[in-house]
């Protein structure tokens, strides 16, 4: 398993078929509203953009047209993992539609302004990478910056560059949550 830096990028083995992309966090423990972390993730072509709505996989459209991308699912307040991922989205490798370049993998705080919460608030965030038939760690990106008024994060992305997939640890906090990247990433 390898630890990753802001930046730092990974190539992934050409055998390796099915990845699992686990983000998890721990939720407020002050005694306020509990945390609604949402992961998604925005499949996009070379314009950066998603071809089509479907291409946004989330709580509300859990599987991408071509079947590559599934989430898990919305887990509501980051305490059903007790230490594991929270919420994860499993990518097939071999069925991503070829018009799609890269995979990005964000999470959000569902209704953060009327709860006041933001990314400053919440702890021990990272994301992982697996592979999903063996369920062995790759890699692993500890989100060690403090986000304290973004109320989302690009965590990382998968990419293919002449036909290899990369991962990339980003770590990009996004000002305006689920919003702000819809309207980023939208075609």
């Amino acid at each position: 398993m390898i630890n990753l830096q802001k930046g730092q990028r990974l190539e992934l083995e050409n055998s390796l078929k099915n990845v699992r992309v686990g983000l998890g966090w721990d939720p407020n423990q002050n005694g306020g509203p509990d945390f609604d972390l949402d992961a998604s993730a925005f499949m996009l072509g070379s314009n950066g953009k998603i071809p089509e709505d479907e291409f946004f996989v989330f709580y509300n459209n859990q599987k991408s047209p071509d079947g590559s991308v599934e989430s898990s699912g919305d887990d509501t307040t980051g305490g059903n993992s007790d230490g594991d991922d929270d919420e994860t989205l499993t990518v097939c490798l071999d069925k991503v539609d070829q018009r799609i370049n890269e995979i990005v993998f964000v999470a959000t705080i569902h209704e953060a302004a009327q709860r006041r919460q933001n990314f400053g608030q919440v702890r021990n965030s990272y994301i992982r990478i697996c592979n999903a038939d063996t369920n062995a760690e790759i890699a692993k990106y500890d989100l060690d910056e403090d986000f304290s008024i973004e109320t989302g994060v690009i965590f990382g992305r998968l990419y293919r560059r002449n036909g290899v997939w990369k991962f990339e640890a980003m770590g990009n906090g996004v000002k305006g949550g689920l919003e702000e990247l819809v309207n980023r990433y939208a075609y």
